[in-house]
């Protein structure tokens, strides 16, 4: 049944071009090295003694190298005498289950056989402590019982909120080591309240539990592994935001300055909290971010699901249209749980379905206001973290040229 009226459909879309963007592209090539060099600073070293247990933390983001860096961690513990595991510290993800929370850990090459030492997988969590407001923290049981937690986290902006301490270590040890039940309470709070909140409840974690240090991961542009450092659980809070502007400094963009119609291959949990980078795009469910510095994005059209979210589409509902292909894959229980645990019912809802991307393009240019015809800006990437080529339509092109860090690379096809 056509949802348009029959001459928007005889519209000619534009041809597109594949087009290269520029950033900085520093990276660790090493990263096994990188690791073996952090664990054994002095500061880090001292605190690890043979015969401990040690609970590293792995999230549920698609990190670069992230199954290189957490068995690397192993590895250089276990030359210290220390016995490592590993926790899926994940808040609500993965549906809220142990053994979902499992097979997310497993997408990324993390089991087991892969890294050499246990998986301990239970939604279960202690009470430790509250923060000064009374609100009270809640940990991974078994991490508590540890002799040392160690989290794994990348550090960047947040895709909610903003603040000197966002995504990272911090937010590891509260909303991730949290469990469904912590994740669940932190969030009833509301992301207005995370600024202040995340390093609150940090600290009564790093007070009241046997947390060592961290590992913080720092991408650059091209979501390739540019820093990994080892922070001592007492500088954490000193040294995260100072980290964050480091991530910030290397955010990826898609360097235009207004797109009618900007098409998504796939969004997930891998790739963001939101499915899609607010931080990319300008917006949540909240609506435009306040002095978003990239592109004025009128409509999005949404085609696929990543493999590795499982079908976990919380965020989805940023979008404008979905391919009905896409709507079809969506793991409904994971994403009502991951979208409710966060305090964020909008995030699951399924926006209007489409056929197939022709009619999302026509569908959003037909809802846009200010569309040139002449000159329609479409522009479509795979996900939000992979920036450095992108397809821009022909009416993009003359904006292109004229950006010193755009190189446009060929014609894609003709569209009919």
């Amino acid at each position: 049944m056509a949802i348009l009226p029959q001459s928007v459909y005889a519209l000619k879309l534009p041809k597109m071009y594949r087009v290269k963007q520029q950033f900085d592209d520093q990276q660790l090539v090493d990263i096994e090295g990188a690791v073996a060099a952090e664990l054994a600073k002095p500061t880090v070293r001292a605190l690890v003694k043979s015969g401990m247990r040690v609970a590293l933390l792995v999230g549920s983001r698609g990190i670069c190298h992230m199954d290189r860096i957490t068995r690397a961690v192993g590895e250089n513990l276990k030359k210290m005498g220390a016995q490592p595991f590993i926790i899926p510290a994940m808040g609500s993800h993965g549906g809220g289950t142990a053994e979902g929370q499992r097979k997310v850990l497993a997408g990324y090459g993390i089991t087991e056989e892969t890294m050499g030492m246990p998986v301990v997988s239970q939604m279960q969590v202690d009470e430790i402590g509250m923060t000064p407001s009374g609100i009270p923290i809640c940990i991974d049981r078994v991490a508590h019982a540890a002799d040392l937690i160690v989290p794994l986290g990348r550090v960047k902006p947040h895709t909610d909120f903003k603040g000197p301490i966002e995504s990272g270590l911090c937010k590891m040890l509260t909303i991730g080591l949290g469990k469904h039940e912590g994740c669940s309470r932190l969030h009833q709070y509301g992301f207005e309240s995370f600024a202040e909140l995340i390093p609150e409840a940090a600290r009564v974690v790093i007070e009241n539990a046997p947390v060592g240090f961290g590992l913080a991961i720092l991408e650059n542009g091209y979501d390739k592994t540019c820093l990994l450092e080892a922070v001592p659980a007492r500088e954490i809070h000193t040294r995260e935001p100072e980290l964050l502007k480091i991530a910030k400094a290397q955010m990826p963009s898609i360097m235009l300055k207004e797109i009618d119609v900007l098409v998504i291959e796939q969004i997930g949990k891998d790739i963001s909290g939101a499915g899609m980078d607010p931080n990319i795009v300008g917006r949540t469910t909240k609506g435009p971010i306040k002095g978003f510095a990239g592109p004025k994005i009128k409509r999005i059209v949404i085609e696929g699901i990543s493999p590795a979210s499982h079908g976990n589409t919380c965020g989805v509902g940023l979008a404008d249209y979905v391919l009905k292909a896409c709507a079809r894959q969506i793991d409904l229980p994971s994403t009502y749980t991951n979208s409710i645990g966060s305090g964020n019912p909008e995030a699951g809802r399924i926006p209007i379905q489409v056929e197939d991307e022709r009619e999302g393009i026509l569908a959003s240019l037909r809802t846009a206001i200010g569309v040139d015809y002449d000159a329609l800006k479409i522009v479509k990437i795979r996900d939000t973290l992979s920036l450095g080529e992108i397809a821009v339509s022909q009416g993009l092109l003359p904006e292109v040229s004229q950006n010193g860090r755009m190189t446009m690379l060929e014609e894609i096809n003709e569209r009919e």
